[in-house]
């Protein structure tokens, strides 16, 4: 299994980095992303830090990788914070999805496609318009595990099929008992409406995420 959309204690996560990777490694999970919440006023920290830990991915057994979830940033300022971040060492940019349990600024979806981002968050009622533009920018859509932010899972999904998007599982996590099993990332993936294949290609869109953000 693999995570690639996580918080510790460098933005509203409760665990640092490196209980944060033990955990992961306990609940059975082979890699795992930091991405805390960010924007311009600390996305230089954020990577500065959890770059750091990255390191400890031979020790710990689980394979690390530093990055941001750019959150409630102005969609027009994605695209240079995007390239900031990859210019700081992010190897993974997420970027904060319009899920519906939050306000999120409109236009955010969709500035976050247009910079080519790697994965967008729990992207809510994304349109149609939107997900044919990811999958033509090779931009994932999430189905996450996390609660609110799931309600729209099924839409997602939905529209990701129609369209040809590609589609990861995530679990958001923030506190330990976040990284759920395999058993539960399929059956959230499977009641999000995808079949047993789709969910499939989902794991294995995450596996080629790692590969290429880690230079593999």
């Amino acid at each position: 299994m693999i995570d690639l959309h996580t918080h510790t204690t460098f933005s509203d996560g409760e665990l640092i980095p490196a209980e944060a990777a033990r955990r992961a490694k306990v609940a059975g999970y082979r890699a795992m992303a930091f991405t805390d919440h960010a924007d311009d006023s600390n996305l230089a920290l954020i990577l500065e830090c959890v770059r750091k830990v990255t390191a400890y991915g031979p020790h710990a057994g689980i394979d690390l990788l530093a990055g941001v979830e750019l959150t409630h940033v102005p969609p027009a300022l994605i695209p240079g914070l995007t390239d900031k971040a990859r210019g700081l060492g992010a190897q993974v940019v997420v970027v904060h999805g319009e899920t519906v349990v939050e306000p999120v600024e409109r236009g955010t979806n969709l500035a976050a496609i247009e910079a080519g981002v790697d994965i967008l968050a729990h992207p809510g009622l994304i349109t149609p318009e939107e997900v044919r533009l990811a999958a033509q920018k090779g931009v994932a859509l999430e189905i996450t595990t996390r609660k609110g932010h799931s309600l729209t899972n099924g839409h997602v999904a939905a529209l990701a099929r129609t369209h040809g998007a590609t589609l990861v599982i995530d679990n958001d996590a923030h506190a330990p008992g976040d990284w759920v099993s395999r058993e539960m990332r399929r059956a959230v993936a499977l009641g999000a409406g995808l079949t047993e294949d789709e969910y499939l290609a989902a794991e294995a869109a995450s596996e080629a995420i790692l590969a290429r953000c880690m230079g593999v």
